[in-house]
């Protein structure tokens, strides 16, 4: 792959939807509507889509491109409509709980973000400088992803957390050079099998106590004890 300058047109698209990227998992964490939140990591499947598809034309690497297209079908149409229906099939409530409230929450999205340039750009200082800021956006969105994960108290948003970190994950796998086919493939077929157990577990969480708040595993651990 040609060396990447800052400042160049390849380095300016390539930064700008990693950005994109990072902007909307902070997006996700300030939702407060169930359907606003699985539009938002649509959105976010999609500029992962399109940051894949320009990596692939970058690095001259035409396995990107079907990295990208798997992203946009799996992640920005097939799994966000099944969520809608998924909502629409068990009746759920529309708003969104979260253990935290949206500012301290995004506070610490803050402090993760900073955390992660922190870590990555010191200790990638022989790389270009295009990879080392991929890589410090994408460890980023995968912290905002646990994070969501973490303060959320539907399982459903939970998942959307989890799917969220994935696509870190992806933004991490294109934006290094030689980075071979079956590492991005194996992501994506985590993230689907991953969301065919979760939605098994909604149904039976759902029909167990009428709700997919999470505390009430909490409670059932207490049960026990």
């Amino acid at each position: 792959m040609e060396r990447i300058v800052f400042g160049t047109l390849p380095y300016d698209v390539a930064h700008l939807l990693g950005g994109a990227v990072l902007l909307l998992s902070f997006t996700l964490l300030s939702q407060r509507r169930i359907a606003a939140t699985i539009n938002t990591y649509a959105l976010q499947a999609v500029v992962i889509a399109a940051s894949s598809c320009w990596q692939a034309y970058v690095q001259h690497a035409p396995h990107l491109y079907l990295t990208g297209a798997l992203a946009l079908i799996a992640k920005g149409v097939v799994i966000p409509l099944a969520l809608h229906r998924l909502v629409r099939r068990l009746r759920l409530s529309h708003g969104v709980e979260t253990a935290l409230g949206i500012f301290p929450t995004m506070l610490l999205g803050v402090g993760l973000v900073t955390l992660s340039i922190m870590v990555v750009l010191p200790t990638t200082v022989q790389s270009q400088a295009l990879t080392r800021e991929d890589l410090a956006l994408a460890l980023s969105v995968v912290l905002l992803g646990m994070l969501m994960m973490i303060t959320r108290t539907s399982a459903l948003t939970q998942v959307i957390g989890f799917m969220s970190l994935e696509n870190g994950l992806i933004l991490a796998a294109v934006s290094v050079e030689g980075m071979p086919l079956v590492v991005e493939l194996s992501v994506a077929v985590l993230v689907l099998v991953a969301f065919v157990v979760f939605s098994t577990f909604f149904l039976r969480l759902r029909a167990q106590f009428d709700s997919l708040d999470t505390r009430h595993l909490d409670r059932i651990g207490s049960a026990h004890r």
